[in-house]
């Protein structure tokens, strides 16, 4: 698209108040674009305030929500895993005390019991790897599994210390002397003959961690685990470290119930965690995820938010600068047509007292001359029958010059009676050459003084048409005189008139003066606005003539080029239909 294409789109979307001129007239009452942003303004902060209170309130409550939504799922997912987890060790725990309670030392010493109980317990409850009976001094003395730990003294060993202290026990992971990860349940047995104590202990696989808690449904780099109480992985972690080495994030504090938290690893990766202490075991389940994860349905959501206000922001925009510019414009032509009308009522309330003037001063004057020109009239008979003035020249010359004088006089006076008779509106046939000498003759000095060649190409055949004189006169006058303000001495003025159509004749008004700027053609028809302000212009003329033409049914366009000229062209129907000057009008500029 070329930049002239680009200009011109933008003329026809351009408000017609835009290139109003506010240098002239009331502020309040002309500066359209003031008003314009102002009306733009307040209705966009009447309208996008509340639709961006609403916005906040809905982001704020829709992100709690997710987030509210989060913790609970999480909080959940922690609370089952927990109890899944504690009744594994409940239940093994359980077959450990109902074998102490039911069965003595010396039932427990025998390997082939110990064996029927080991094959009946991997059967019922799964999990149990070997399971053996320790004296009191720490010395395994009767062992069933896959290991040589028969006559292996545990005395040293905390679990075993904690069994005969506190009747049972559950240990974490560790690895012991057969160096494979595991964790023991044990409870301690006291021989009813003897009152010695012993500890019943089974070694439990891991594996049935691992398998309750990959059975969870986490979302994509979540994952839950356990640890113990000093921050020991007790399961393997794909993503916080290897099984039995420390986690790499903070331990929560301990509580009795499940609780959620919102914690920052060290890598600065910000995790939502619930977590549980499982009771009477050294466990703690953590259900870890990673908020950007979890956030992921907020950003969606958060993204169609935005999307939603721009749109919503950028249609409201749109509407509101729609209904001011359209409301300004109303309002711009609404002042056009009322400054327009009140301008023409004082012009023609200022012509009919220049009529009034004109009139009177053309009787009083016409009096002195027709006696003037009688006189001269008389003193030339005298002269003519007296035979020593007979012969005289120069003295017939002087008075000959006198009765011209008079003549022309005479030929002013009913010009300007004819003016002040047209001051008053009355349609009549007009031929327009006629018209034209008439305005002419009126600036006919002005044009001899200042050099300026007035050529008119009026045809003799061009038909009569129905107007107003008075007010063709005033615009013709109008033209010419801007054409004359418009041109240096020496310039060239043409009038020329053809008909166009069986309907219509064209006038058209040409000067080789200054020009009018591109910016000031569209303005030149406004109320006030003038080029000349400095020499003394008004801003009214081409106004008033505009209107007048409107009134009579005709139409005028300009066509200037700076430096070249300016050619006025009005178009006349040859019946005037003449209107009133606001009915159904438009804009002029």
């Amino acid at each position: 698209m070329k930049p002239g294409d680009v200009m011109s789109i933008l003329n026809k979307v351009k408000p017609q108040f835009w290139d109003t001129d506010t240098s002239t007239g009331p502020k309040s009452l002309f500066n359209y674009r003031r008003t314009w942003r102002l009306a733009i303004m307040l209705l966009a902060v009447v309208a996008l305030v509340p639709l961006l209170i609403m916005t906040f309130i809905d982001y704020n409550v829709t992100r709690n929500s997710i987030e509210s939504d989060s913790l609970l799922r999480t909080a959940r997912t922690t609370s089952n895993t927990r109890r899944t987890i504690a009744s594994f060790l409940n239940e093994r725990d359980n077959a450990l005390n109902f074998l102490v309670n039911y069965l003595g030392v010396k039932s427990l010493s025998n390997p082939k019991n110990l064996t029927s109980i080991l094959d009946s317990m991997k059967n019922s409850f799964g999990g149990f790897v070997d399971i053996g009976l320790i004296d009191g001094q720490g010395q395994q003395v009767a062992y069933i599994g896959p290991y040589e730990l028969l006559g292996r003294n545990y005395s040293e060993q905390e679990w075993f210390r904690k069994t005969l202290e506190l009747g049972s026990y559950t240990s974490g992971v560790f690895l012991g002397f057969r160096g494979e990860p595991h964790l023991i349940i044990a409870q301690r047995v006291t021989d009813k003959k003897t009152g010695m104590n012993y500890v019943l202990r089974a070694t439990l696989d891991t594996g049935q961690f691992n398998t309750i808690l990959s059975s969870l449904d986490l979302p994509n780099e979540g994952e839950a685990f356990v640890v113990d109480r000093k921050g020991i992985l007790q399961t393997p972690s794909k993503w916080h470290g290897k099984l039995l080495s420390e986690v790499d994030l903070p331990i929560p504090g301990y509580s009795e119930k499940t609780s959620v938290q919102q914690l920052t690893g060290k890598n600065n990766v910000d995790y939502t965690v619930g977590y549980a202490y499982i009771h009477d075991s050294p466990f703690i389940v953590l259900v870890i995820k990673k908020n950007r994860v979890l956030m992921k349905p907020w950003e969606t959501i958060r993204i169609e938010l935005f999307w939603m206000l721009a749109i919503s922001i950028a249609l409201i925009l749109v509407v509101i600068v729609g209904v001011a510019t359209y409301m300004v414009d109303k309002i711009y032509i609404a002042d056009q047509i009322r400054a327009r009308t009140l301008h023409q009522m004082e012009h023609t309330n200022r012509m009919a007292s220049i009529g009034r003037l004109a009139a009177g001063v053309a009787h009083e004057i016409n009096n002195p001359l027709a006696i003037i020109n009688e006189k001269a009239g008389l003193i030339n008979d005298l002269f003519y029958y007296k035979k020593e003035y007979a012969h005289d020249r120069r003295l017939q010359a002087n008075i000959n010059s006198i009765i011209a004088s008079v003549e022309r006089c005479g030929k002013i006076t009913k010009r300007l009676l004819s003016f002040a008779r047209h001051i008053d509106v009355r349609e009549e046939s007009i031929r327009f050459k006629n018209l034209a000498e008439e305005v002419i003759g009126f600036l006919q000095k002005e044009a001899e003084y200042r050099s300026i060649v007035i050529k008119m190409d009026i045809p003799e055949d061009l038909p009569k048409f129905v107007s107003d004189r008075g007010k063709l006169q005033q615009i013709f006058l109008n033209l010419v005189n801007n054409a004359f303000q418009a041109m240096n001495d020496g310039g060239k003025l043409s009038i020329s008139a053809h008909k166009k159509t069986d309907k219509t004749l064209v006038f058209a008004v040409e000067d080789d003066g200054c020009g009018i700027p591109e910016a000031d053609k569209k303005r030149i028809f406004d109320p006030f606005f003038s080029t000349k302000k400095k020499t003394g212009g008004t801003g009214l003329g081409l106004s008033i003539t505009y209107g007048l033409i409107q009134e009579l049914g005709g139409t005028m366009t300009v066509d200037s080029q700076v430096g070249k000229g300016t050619t006025f062209t009005i178009t006349m129907p040859l019946n005037a239909t003449p209107r009133e000057a606001n009915d159904n009008e438009n804009t002029t500029g």
